[in-house]
C-alpha cells in the first residue's frame, strides 16, 4: 500500500478532537448504490447495451455488474475479453447513452437525506469525498446534475488510479488529496468489495443496506458498520473514533 506516498499529496493536520475524545476527521463515498439511486437506471441501460451487442441480459445479471468498472463489467455480461472489440464498443455505446438513460432523472437520484446528512458532517467538521468505479468525468457529471458536488471535496474516479477497487489505491488516494490520514477515516459503501477496500486501507468500513450488497454478506466483513438509512451513516460517521485509536485502547480495565 502506497499510504506515505498518497499522505504527501496535502500535509496531514491534527487532529479533531470532542468532548468525548478523538473522533473520525475524514468520510470516502461511494457513489452508486451509496449517493445516488441509479442502479435502475444503470440496469436498463446496461440491459440495452447488451443486446445490441446481441446478448440477452436479465436485470439481475446486469445489477451483479453495476460497480465494477467497465471493462470487467461488459466483458462480465458479454462473456468476452476485456479487450474484445464488441466490449469496447459496448463501453463506447453506454458512455454515449448514459446522460440521457441516467443524468437526465438529475436531483431524484439522490437517495433521501443524502443533501442534509453531507451537509451536516460539513458542520461537525468531516473532510469529505468521493471514491468510485466510474471515471471521474463521469462521477463529476452525476454529482454535479444531482446538486451536491459543492458538498464534497475530491473525487477519485477509476481513471485515476492503476488498481481499482477492492485494491485500497483509489480511498488512500482520497484521503491523501484531504490530507487526512486513512486510519482516521471512514469509508461508506455498498458492496463487500467496497467493505473489503475499506479495512484493507485502516479505514472504518461503512456499509449502506439499500445499494447492491446483501445485509449477510456486508456484515459478514469484520468490524462493518451496518446503516439502513443515510442518516444512519451520518450519525455512525459523527460517533465512530478512530480505529488506530479504538485499537490502542484495548480491553475495559475490571475495578
Amino acid at each position: 500500500m502506497r499510504v506515505s506516498t498518497e499522505l504527501r499529496e496535502r500535509p496531514v493536520r491534527g487532529m479533531r478532537r470532542t468532548a468525548g475524545g478523538e473522533t473520525i476527521r475524514a468520510a470516502v463515498f461511494d457513489l452508486d448504490g451509496t449517493l445516488a439511486n441509479t442502479l435502475p437506471a444503470i440496469s436498463k441501460l446496461l440491459v440495452k447495451v447488451a443486446s445490441e451487442q446481441g446478448c440477452s441480459v436479465t436485470a439481475r445479471q446486469a445489477a451483479a455488474a453495476i460497480g465494477k468498472p467497465p471493462g470487467p463489467a461488459f466483458g462480465r455480461l458479454l462473456g468476452r475479453p476485456e479487450d474484445d472489440g464488441r466490449v469496447q464498443a459496448a463501453i463506447s455505446r453506454y458512455r454515449e447513452l448514459f446522460s440521457y438513460e441516467v443524468l437526465c432523472q438529475g436531483p431524484q437520484l439522490l437517495f433521501p437525506g443524502v443533501t442534509a446528512g453531507l451537509s451536516a458532517l460539513r458542520a461537525h467538521g468531516v473532510e469529505l469525498a468521493v471514491a468510485t468505479s466510474k471515471t471521474t468525468r463521469s462521477a463529476e457529471a452525476l454529482l454535479d446534475v444531482m446538486g451536491i458536488r459543492d458538498l464534497v471535496g475530491p473525487v477519485i474516479g477509476q481513471d485515476m488510479v492503476r488498481r481499482g477497487k477492492p485494491h485500497p489505491e483509489m480511498v488512500l488516494r482520497a484521503a491523501g488529496r484531504l490530507g487526512v490520514a486513512a486510519w482516521e477515516s471512514a469509508y461508506v459503501g455498498d458492496t463487500v468489495g467496497d467493505m473489503r477496500m475499506a479495512v484493507t486501507a485502516r479505514m472504518e468500513p461503512v456499509a449502506v443496506t439499500y445499494g447492491v450488497g446483501k445485509f449477510g454478506e456486508l456484515a459478514g466483513v469484520a468490524g462493518t458498520r451496518m446503516c439502513s438509512s443515510f442518516k444512519e451513516v451520518v450519525s455512525v460517521i459523527a460517533a465512530a473514533r478512530p480505529r488506530s485509536a479504538a485499537a490502542m485502547a484495548g480491553p475495559p480495565r475490571r475495578r
